[in-house]
């Protein structure tokens, strides 16, 4: 079987997650609601573009699509139910590496090792505190807040993979998340089968270290190594001379229709000024402009060309346009210039 491209692309030098992390998700809100498509469309997100797992999208609308499907369905505690369901395998290759592990400890210091490969402005690591074993989760990200359903789904489908990769009737010592205590935490406690902590600095499984520790099964190095290998190529590494434009496509992406697309915030987002950001898309042949219009053609041929297209208003608030005369504006001045503008339009 011939492998795709895509399969061995590396994670972008921005915050995205793959698809595969995304379907669960949608999956979901399928089954509680039918508006499904439109909540998608609202986060300038396409159900096609979930066809390929590896996919990447951009974390933020991730994180916001997770919040906002959670009121939308009437499921506060949407991200932990839906959890619950979630098996190694839901996290390709990761998951399959999480499952062959000998022991939990083993588990979860590969997790943490490779979780860049399924998405970005992560911090996750593991460490003993008070002779107990600890594995802390985390999106680096300020702005991308609230996250509380992302928190939650990630710490419950982890107590869910120890369950059934290790032990059926496991429960950690503790559990704490960053943010503050919903109304009913009974709710929580029961999937995750300990106490919570809520307002911490960040959201961690504490675990008993004996239990961390002991061995459940032989590892099959050869097939570890084949799925590291495999892993390694999808965590981000960037290399040498890495293409600047790459990295603004990215953020374009993430902030299109939802924050001002400017030289200087894209600059700092970079951590350089906004002549140097100038002069190295200048190197590189393109311009900011370029950029952006690319991106909201390549948005708009989608939206519009789905049998399922959300309404005109929703996709020109997705591509950032003002209202639906701008949109229309801009279709027309690209069909004319045969898709050759030169202005963000």
């Amino acid at each position: 079987m011939a492998v795709a491209p895509h399969l061995i692309s590396r994670m972008p030098a921005v915050a995205s997650i793959r698809a595969s992390v995304l379907i669960p998700l949608v999956q979901q809100i399928d089954k509680r609601s039918g508006k499904t498509d439109l909540l998608l469309a609202s986060h300038g997100i396409l159900r096609s573009q979930l066809e390929d797992p590896y996919a990447v999208l951009p974390m933020a609308r991730y994180v916001a699509l997770f919040e906002d499907a959670a009121t939308i369905t009437g499921e506060p505690a949407l991200g932990a139910r839906m959890a619950t369901g979630f098996r190694p395998a839901d996290l390709g290759p990761i998951g399959m590496l999480f499952a062959l592990s000998p022991n939990i400890r083993s588990a979860f210091e590969r997790l943490s090792k490779y979780v860049n490969a399924l998405q970005g402005a992560t911090s996750s690591g593991v460490f003993e505190e008070n002779g107990d074993f600890v594995w802390s989760y985390r999106i680096v990200d300020p702005s991308m807040w609230p996250r509380r359903q992302d928190s939650e789904f990630t710490i419950a489908a982890s107590c869910q993979f120890v369950r059934s990769c290790f032990r059926r009737g496991w429960r950690p010592i503790e559990i704490q998340l960053e943010h503050h205590a919903p109304r009913d935490a009974g709710v929580l406690e029961r999937i995750y089968g300990a106490p919570i902590l809520f307002g911490q600095s960040g959201n961690r499984i504490v675990m008993n270290k004996a239990d961390a520790d002991r061995v459940h099964r032989s590892e099959d190095k050869s097939l570890i190594e084949i799925l590291e290998r495999h892993i390694g190529h999808l965590v981000n590494e960037p290399a040498a001379g890495e293409a600047v434009n790459e990295k603004v496509q990215a953020l374009i992406g993430i902030y299109l229709g939802r924050k001002p697309i400017t030289v200087a915030i894209l600059a700092a987002e970079l951590k350089m000024s906004p002549r140097s950001l100038q002069r190295r898309l200048s190197e590189e042949g393109v311009s900011l402009r370029d950029l952006v219009r690319q991106h909201r053609q390549t948005l708009a041929a989608h939206y519009l060309g789905d049998r399922h297209a959300a309404p005109m208003s929703e996709v020109a608030r997705v591509l950032g346009y003002a209202d639906n005369t701008v949109l229309w504006r801009a279709l027309r001045s690209w069909e004319k210039k045969g898709n050759h503008s030169s202005s963000i339009d």
